[in-house]
């Protein structure tokens, strides 16, 4: 008998058929603007490679679990061209959200399906925004995960990235003891906000705390079970919903805005609804695009320091961002250092790259004083 990160692996192809996993596709991506702009959202666009970060989500998963169990929760907008992203996918497992309304929703939602479809299924909960390698070694932790939550329905599963630096962009997990049940997972004693740069140095030279990868896997009944303690409401709306799928205009709206972390994991960890949520680790390079600046090593290099996309031309210049996506026009720069400009049919974007943070509100500017159009 096999053996995936301390749980013993008697997986069949039964247990297989029951385990399921959800993309999360949403959001706009307005940080990475104006490649991603209304309509055309960072995890759709062919960015690294000529491939969409949501078709690398898929590529991550595919094999794991069958095709027909695989969800993708994106804005309704978004749903065609999801479909032509992914072909394999049923286009019924095709989630469209009428408006955003935070994780929570997106996972609730998608884990009350589940539960109509398979009511012993186990779910993993993947998100389409992030460059995650070697993907190999993530199939291996995630079906840690599946294995961890098949054998203990109390089980929240989540992964902990190993963190490298003092991050201040992310969430972290603070980790606990190891489990009885499995030496290789953790429990968790608390999920900690995005910290100021001083407390998290202090997390990484404590060794206790990971980056929090929002990344889970349950057992779908588990995690509604939660949900009935936790916001009884929304568990009430999730069943509404998945009774008539034909009034999701009418319920999504109404549903209340808030993240999974917030209204569930942080909960849980503290005993809140009679689970315990376990962290495994994951020793990964993991990046979150949600930046020019964090967008930018992932990009060709031209040689001369610069990283770059399209038809550019240098003169004296290093450490920029370079992203031509007008094919029919050549983007020049000499003597520019430690910038991003991105130009496309409807806008041209000039920042410097540590200041890319800022993209978001400049969007809503644009949209203010040149109209929504250009947004």
């Amino acid at each position: 008998m096999e053996r995936c990160g301390g749980v013993a692996n008697t997986v069949d192809r039964y247990s297989v058929d029951m385990h399921h996993v959800l993309i999360l596709a949403g959001g706009s991506g307005t940080r990475l603007w104006p490649l991603s702009r209304q309509g055309e959202p960072k995890q759709l666009l062919e960015l690294i490679g000529g491939m969409s970060l949501l078709r690398m989500a898929y590529e991550r998963v595919a094999g794991l679990v069958p095709d027909s169990n695989i969800l993708v929760c994106t804005g309704a907008s978004y749903a065609d061209t999801v479909a032509k992203l992914l072909p394999e996918i049923p286009h019924q497992n095709i989630l469209g959200e009428p408006v955003g309304r935070d994780s929570l929703n997106a996972v609730a939602w998608s884990a009350g399906i589940v539960a109509d479809r398979d009511p012993d299924g186990v779910m993993a909960v993947v998100t389409a925004d992030h460059i995650i390698r070697p993907a190999a070694d993530f199939r291996v932790a995630l079906q840690h995960g599946f294995d961890l939550a098949s054998a203990d329905p109390t089980a929240l599963v989540t992964f902990g990235v190993v963190p490298t630096e003092p991050n201040t962009g992310f969430g972290y997990l603070h980790r606990g003891g190891r489990l009885k049940s499995d030496s290789q997972a953790h429990t968790v004693l608390e999920f900690v906000e995005k910290p100021a740069l001083e407390m998290a140095r202090k997390y990484l030279d404590s060794g206790e705390y990971w980056w929090n990868s929002g990344m889970f896997v349950w057992r779908a009944s588990t995690f509604l079970d939660c949900l009935s303690q936790l916001k009884p409401q929304t568990r009430h709306q999730v069943d509404e919903l998945v009774a008539d799928p034909a009034r999701i205009d009418e319920i999504y709206p109404q549903m209340e805005k808030v993240s999974v972390d917030i209204a569930v994991m942080e909960p849980a960890s503290h005993g809140g609804c009679g689970v315990h949520v376990a962290a495994i680790p994951l020793s990964i390079e993991w990046y979150d695009v949600g930046s020019y600046e964090s967008l930018a090593p992932h990009l060709r290099d031209d040689g001369e320091g610069n990283n770059v996309k399209g038809l550019t031309v240098t003169v004296d210049s290093a450490g920029n961002l370079l992203i031509n996506n007008r094919p029919d026009a050549v983007l020049a720069v000499a003597g520019l250092h430690d910038m991003a400009v991105v130009t496309t049919d409807r806008a041209t974007l000039v920042v410097p790259l540590s200041e890319s943070q800022q993209v978001k509100a400049l969007v809503a500017e644009v949209a203010a004083r040149a109209g929504g159009r250009f947004a």
